[in-house]
């Protein structure tokens, strides 16, 4: 079935509301002897640009009578008609370039047409050979024999699709192409007719990529109606078939006085099963915002095929160096896009040289108008030739505030990871912090795209709370009764009732209780957001403050739980090497990076999770140790909370690679944890990872009124003051399950580096709160 997890970055927006209510709608004559995906494909490409289509069927002679060189459908344009489903396509992508559906480079472009020659000679060949009856071939007429070759050849198409979508989220560049809107609804047509081999779960890349497309794009959605269900090893029923294709207009010779002749409405086009008549279509806000200047990125993506325009860069300097006794300066420049930088040449005769000359070097800022030409050096495929320099800031410092390279604090020499801590606010000019921060965004991003389209709901949990979730009592205090001449050494006694909230309170150490709350009436939630813990705490791996990222999903168990864990952190794994290629080999290259970094990462995402129990990773430690293959600053027995050297050993030594760990004892973990029937062991479990130890930690929670009470006054928790979570557990209590990961280590996962406060952009760790 097609019943699988979906990898894909934001789609196109519905363009229902993209085209121009002005446009009058074309006319698209469809034969009744097409094959449905023929239409579709126009359809589809017709809701992507927002261009209104009034569909007639006309039968098979009546179409051939009209349209004698045409074939499936025909497309009429205030210039002509277009008889080639991959012309229309083409015509109807034009008429919104700023979509880029036909490719948005050169080379993107050839991209696009190589994919539509693919699905013609791969795969509508194949369903045209289906149609072939007996009477039209040539010598013995074998159905099976010909099933059999079809499906051998599908099996290879498939093939090679799912290898292109093992690396692509889309088939052409970061977005939908005409390359989708053709073989979406052709791959349909392919496996409705059994043309699927074997098991569809050997092509999980082109699942990903179809479900995404086919349930989860409004555009693709509205017009292939494909059931959630759909299987594809069996054939549609032909009702399903019947109710894809719009409905056939009244018939041209219907009985005079029937109900047909005498409707009014009989003798207009159906509406496309898209609703693309004109009066659908609506219009959007006009987009007001755009960029004046062009991205470092952008310019770079382009390479050769910028050369001649006219741009505007702007960023900052990363070097300025003045050449040919100072008539020449070249200033590289870098706006944060991407890990590279853009050199530019400023002649002395053009204005803003002097300016440019006396900015004061590294850091200084610019705006530079010129022409993209070829680089004559290495490194880079172009350069800009300046017309006109303006320093927007100049490098200052000193006593009197003069100009000098000399008073920038990140000048262009390395410098160490506490130094660039040190100077947090401008670490994000530095190259390996630019790429490490470039990563985070997609990593957060990734995540809130991983939830939304799996039918999660994300939710605003408090960063103020009454309650400790993992009382620990490590939280930071919340008041407004502080004497105005305390002492942060001094014993402060507080009357809550007079405080702000009338009782004590503090900042969140998880969102999970309050999430709880909705995921046992939502079904299934997230939340993304910050917290705190109030720890002493002066380690690579710890903050004060840091993200958490903390799903729930009812109705299920600890597998359940495992196995979303691992989707996730897979998930994120697969975006980071696929949007941050250049980041990661940056910061393969740093001083002390991973240079197996992507090569790790590829591992993670291609090996299932090793999965074991506390009790067998305890035997395991007790069996290495025993054997003298390590030897562990603290000893190893059951009941113990692993420290992070047993959880790396067992992780980077042991299976050499992630690691759940499941079931352990019970005085190690929360109160809310389910209680095995052994009693001594909890429904709890831990993803480690080499580098790291513990990423993630999950847990079946505690459904059982009476059990949850217990287990909350063994901890030393009042169960009055969590009264609102125990009602979860009296009014329709269900089984569910989450688990909660700190986002800076997955951003240390992801980036290779050892130390927490270098993922984050203002660490807060004890003594540090500069920011």
């Amino acid at each position: 079935m097609w019943n699988v997890p979906v990898y894909a970055t934001a789609l196109t927006e519905s363009s229902a509301a993209a085209g121009s209510p002005n446009r009058k709608a074309m006319k698209l004559y469809i034969s009744a002897a097409a094959q449905d995906f023929q239409w579709k494909k126009v359809l589809i490409a017709s809701r992507l640009v927002g261009v209104p289509l009034e569909s007639l069927i006309l039968k098979e002679d009546e179409f051939e009578s009209l349209l004698p060189n045409a074939r499936s459908c025909v497309l009429v344009t205030k210039d002509g008609s277009l008889t080639q489903t991959s012309t229309i396509l083409r015509y109807l992508a034009e008429l919104r370039p700023d979509l880029t559906l036909s490719g948005a480079t050169g080379f993107e472009q050839a991209m696009v047409n190589q994919w539509l020659e693919f699905c013609w000679f791969e795969l509508e060949v194949l369903v045209g050979a289906l149609t072939i009856r007996p009477d039209e071939s040539e010598g013995t007429f074998d159905p099976a024999s010909i099933r059999q070759i079809l499906s051998r050849d599908a099996a290879r198409a498939l093939e090679c699709l799912n290898k292109h979508l093992a690396s692509h989220t889309f088939m052409v560049g970061n977005g939908i192409t005409l390359a989708e809107a053709a073989l979406v609804p052709t791959l349909v047509e392919v496996l409705s007719k059994m043309l699927m081999p074997g098991d569809a779960r050997l092509y999980p890349h082109v699942l990903r990529w179809f479900k995404t497309l086919a349930h989860g794009n409004a555009d693709f959605a509205a017009v292939l109606q494909v059931p959630t269900d759909f299987k594809p090893l069996a054939p549609l029923k032909p009702s399903k078939v019947a109710a894809l294709k719009p409905p056939p207009p009244a018939s041209k010779t219907a009985a005079p006085g029937s109900a047909k002749a005498s409707s009014p409405a009989s003798s207009k086009p159906t509406a496309s099963p898209g609703g693309l008549s004109a009066g659908n279509v609506k219009d959007p806000f006009p987009m007001k915002f755009k960029r004046t200047r062009t991205r470092v990125k952008d310019l770079l993506k382009r390479g050769a095929q910028a050369v001649g325009e006219i741009i505007t860069v702007c960023g900052w300097a990363q070097t300025v160096r003045a050449a040919n006794k100072g008539k020449i300066l070249f200033v590289v420049i870098t706006d944060g896009s991407c890990t590279q930088a853009l050199q530019c040449v400023i002649d002395s005769n053009i204005p803003g040289f002097a300016e440019a000359s006396n900015c004061g070097g590294t850091g200084a800022s610019f705006s530079l108008l010129g022409k993209v030409v070829e680089s004559p050096g290495a490194g880079q495929s172009v350069e800009l030739v300046v017309q006109s320099a303006e320093v927007l800031g100049k490098v200052y410092g000193g006593d009197n505030g003069e100009v000098g390279g000399k008073y920038y604090p990140l000048s262009k020499k390395g410098h160490s990871a506490e130094h660039l801590r040190d100077h947090a606010h401008l670490r994000p000019r530095v190259r390996s912090y630019a790429a490490t921060h470039r990563v985070r965004n997609t990593m957060a991003f990734a995540t809130h795209k991983f939830f939304f389209e799996r039918g999660f709901q994300y939710v605003h949990t408090p960063l103020i709370t009454a309650s400790d979730c993992e009382g620990a009592g490590e939280m930071f205090a919340v008041t407004t009764q502080l004497p105005k001449d305390h002492s942060k050494k001094g014993k402060i006694d507080v009357d809550y009732s007079k405080d702000f909230f009338g009782k004590p309170a503090g900042l969140t150490v998880s969102g999970q209780l309050n999430v709880e709350t909705h995921a046992c009436g939502l079904s299934d939630c997230y939340t993304f957001g910050p917290t705190f813990r109030a720890e002493d705490s002066h380690t690579s791996r710890h903050l004060a403050e840091f993200w958490m990222i903390e799903p729930e999903i009812c109705f299920a168990d600890l597998k359940d739980d495992a196995d979303l864990a691992e989707d996730y952190l897979k998930f994120c794994v697969h975006s980071a090497l696929t949007e941050c290629g250049d980041e990661l080999e940056l910061l393969e290259k740093i001083p002390n990076g991973d240079s197996m970094l992507r090569e790790r990462l590829q591992g993670i995402v291609e090996k299932p999770f090793a999965r074991k129990t506390y009790t067998e990773c305890i035997k395991i430690l007790l069996a290495e140790v025993a054997k003298g293959a390590v030897k562990f600053e603290e000893s190893v027995e059951w009941g113990m909370d692993m420290g992070s050297e047993h959880e790396r050993y067992l992780a980077e030594k042991f299976v050499k690679g992630p690691l759940i760990v499941t079931n352990y004892p019970k005085g190690i973990k929360a109160f809310y944890m389910k209680l095995d029937e052994d009693g001594k062991t909890v429904s709890a479990m831990d993803i480690l990872v080499p580098r790291i130890g513990e990423i993630i930690g999950g847990s079946v929670r505690e459904d059982r009124y009476d059990v949850l009470v217990e287990r909350a006054k063994e901890v030393g928790i009042d169960p009055k003051d969590l009264s609102w979570y125990l009602d979860l557990r009296k009014y329709g209590s269900v089984p569910h399950a989450g688990f909660g990961l700190g986002f800076e280590r997955l951003i240390m996962l992801v980036t290779g580096l050892e130390n927490i406060r270098d993922v984050i952009p203002f660490p807060r760790y004890p003594q540090h709160c500069t920011f």
